[in-house]
């Protein structure tokens, strides 16, 4: 017994020796991030964004917005898409075999008739049952297409040949663009041809106030599960996406929001509909492809052009949707294995593939086991109390640091939430999610390894409400 008291105390000692060394890496984060937000915004300070959206020279965009049973918030989202300030683009709603009145929906609110538009296949994909078009003029710029059900990869395959234009912005079809974000995600190809994709930040959307299609005050939701979530968002695109566009690794471009070079992602075949990873999965093999071919290439982060998602307000549906993300996780890292720590793939090789797979991936499970060491060496009366404060000490430092350094990140840089109280309300929940919702996203993280290895797909649906009702506000 008392070898396994010692192997245990070991298995601590590894644990603690981690959260420092991740500490240290976040501390990295922080610091290269806000230098580089900075950068950003020092370079685009006098930007005329005015004389980008007037010029023949701006590239052709098509939006592609993929909706499965969405007739919540289909139309105003697609209304939305079209008010953009941009020059020539066009929406395209692909229907994924929805089981709802979203096509019907569609049809009806913009006129729709049925086209004898020829479709050309460059990706393989489902079948497609109808393009729509509409009689209004209005709506010129809009194409609906209906297909059959293949998931939202299969759907933005099927989008990506439709497309009329050279660049693909691929969103959800829930989601809600500001006015410029076309203008400042279109930026960096303008600046660089080797840009072949560009992520941009998104933001929650539950307790805004929506109207008409366009977010018009930001604040919180009353409900305490998406305030957490405001966070997670907040250290996941202005700390680690910031990151790692800084040194060309970035992995990963939001399936919520991401502009792509047509060409170069039917080069690499489009998206892989057998993963529910799609968006990390495409973005790992462009930097797979162009690496192999030894093409100079860019994939970039700009945290400014502003996507609102409506995010789970739910337990259940959370804990499917953090399942869901992980398991997308675990299926990229083994599809790009050959990927890790081969020079030959520069710094995504040698930095961010080690870095997802031993912090994102492997991380949950690392801490899960440690809690789990504490308590059977407790059960045992073997705990080294001091062994188990540093635990905890450590373990609540790594957490608690990361966030409110977000959260600071956020506020220094472009200030969302003008509101103090909004802001007091981030920093504490910064601080209050180490002490039971951080562990309830360990669980369903580490539940993703057994879902994963027995050949769960699940999807997870989730219930939309509709931003007419995002205008619920933190109460004070």
């Amino acid at each position: 017994m008392e070898f396994v008291a010692s192997i245990l105390d070991l298995y601590l000692v590894f644990v603690i020796t981690y959260f420092i060394a991740v500490n240290i890496t976040y501390t990295i984060f922080l610091v290269v991030s806000y230098k580089e937000i900075l950068s950003h915004m020092r370079h685009n300070l006098f930007s005329n964004y005015r004389l980008l959206v007037q010029s023949e020279l701006t590239p052709t965009i098509s939006i592609l917005a993929p909706a499965f049973n969405e007739e919540t918030t289909v139309i105003e989202s697609v209304k939305s898409l079209l008010k953009l300030s941009y020059g020539t683009y066009e929406v395209v709603v692909i229907n994924d075999g929805s089981r709802d009145n979203t096509l019907q929906r569609l049809i009806t609110e913009f006129g729709m008739f049925k086209s004898r538009r020829i479709y050309e296949p460059l990706i393989r994909a489902r079948d497609v049952k109808g393009i729509y078009r509409s009689n209004l003029p209005e709506y010129r710029n809009l194409v609906v297409v209906d297909k059959e059900n293949g998931g939202k990869a299969d759907a933005l395959n099927v989008g990506i040949n439709i497309a009329q234009f050279e660049y693909v912005c691929c969103i959800d079809a829930d989601s809600l663009l500001e006015a410029d974000a076309l203008q400042k995600v279109v930026k960096p190809f303008l600046e660089d041809d080797t840009v072949i994709a560009v992520g941009g930040i998104v933001r929650i959307a539950n307790g805004c106030n929506v109207v008409n299609g366009r977010v018009v005050d930001v604040g919180l939701s009353r409900r305490w599960i998406p305030v957490f979530q405001v966070v997670e968002y907040f250290r996941a695109f202005l700390s680690g996406r910031m990151f790692w566009h800084g040194y060309n690794g970035l992995l990963i471009i939001s399936g919520a929001f991401g502009l792509f070079k047509r060409s170069a992602v039917i080069e690499a075949g489009g998206y892989k509909p057998d993963t529910v990873g799609e968006d990390m999965e495409l973005v790992t093999r462009l930097h797979r492809m162009k690496r192999e071919k030894r093409e100079p290439y860019r994939i970039a982060f700009v945290p400014d052009p502003v996507c609102w998602t409506e995010v789970p307000e739910s337990l259940r549906v959370l804990a499917r949707q953090r399942n869901r993300w992980h398991r997308g996780l675990l299926d990229t890292m083994l599809i790009h294995r050959a990927l890790l720590l081969n020079a030959r793939y520069g710094v995504v090789g040698l930095a961010a593939m080690p870095y997802f797979v031993m912090v994102e991936l492997l991380g949950p499970l690392f801490e899960f086991f440690g809690y789990f060491v504490v308590l059977f060496l407790l059960v045992l009366g073997a705990l080294n109390v001091q062994m188990a404060i540093l635990f905890f000490v450590v373990a609540l430092f790594y957490g608690v640091m990361y966030s409110v350094g977000a959260v600071l990140l956020e506020e220094i840089s472009f200030q969302r939430y003008p509101n103090p109280r909004d802001l007091a309300t981030l920093i504490s929940f910064g601080i209050l999610e180490n002490f039971g919702y951080r562990q309830m996203t360990v669980w369903w993280r580490v539940k993703a390894f057994w879902d994963y290895f027995r050949g769960a797909h699940a999807w997870g649906a989730m219930q939309r409400k509709g931003f007419a009702g995002a205008k619920a506000r933190m109460s004070a």
